[in-house]
């Protein structure tokens, strides 16, 4: 089974992880825009998501920018993904009020498909962007990507 996360909550990994490779400077949207290559409008969502979660914080005025609310090792991976996406309903049971499905009552696949959600929420919840980041070659590497303005669409 596949599971697909939103633009919105890729995009909120990507400014999260820039925000947490440059801890000392603000970021503005159009500068994290313009260095991963994304859409400006999209990230402005994004970053009102994280605002509104906690996770980072917006210091207003000329010189103003985007930064880190709290330390890398502090922002959970699962509770990234779980403020920026809407629902985890795989299949169309899962969503009481929509669901038109006649055999629901009968069908055995609810239960898996409920427990793989859970234990990819549990994984994720076992790593912090400290851990994502880990690596001092990755993160070299990724500073030097974005310098270039290459995008790291893959490389997450």
């Amino acid at each position: 089974m596949i599971v697909r996360l939103t633009l919105h909550t890729d995009f909120a990994l990507r400014l999260l992880t820039l925000l947490a490779l440059e801890p000392d400077g603000l970021h503005t949207i159009a500068e994290v825009a313009r260095r991963y290559n994304i859409s400006r409008n999209h990230l402005v969502k994004v970053a009102q998501t994280l605002i509104q979660a906690g996770f980072v914080k917006s210091v207003r005025g000329r010189s103003g920018g985007l930064k880190l609310a709290m330390k890398p090792a502090e922002i959970g991976l699962g509770a990234v993904v779980r403020a920026t996406e809407d629902n985890f309903d795989l299949v169309e049971c899962f969503d009481r009020k929509r669901n038109c499905c006649v055999v629901m009552t009968a069908c055995g696949l609810r239960r898996p498909l409920e427990q793989a959600v859970t234990a990819f929420l549990s994984a994720l919840d076992g790593c912090t962007l400290a851990d994502a980041m880990h690596s001092s070659g990755r993160v070299t590497r990724m500073r030097r990507l974005l310098e270039d303005g290459v995008p790291l669409a893959s490389s997450h």
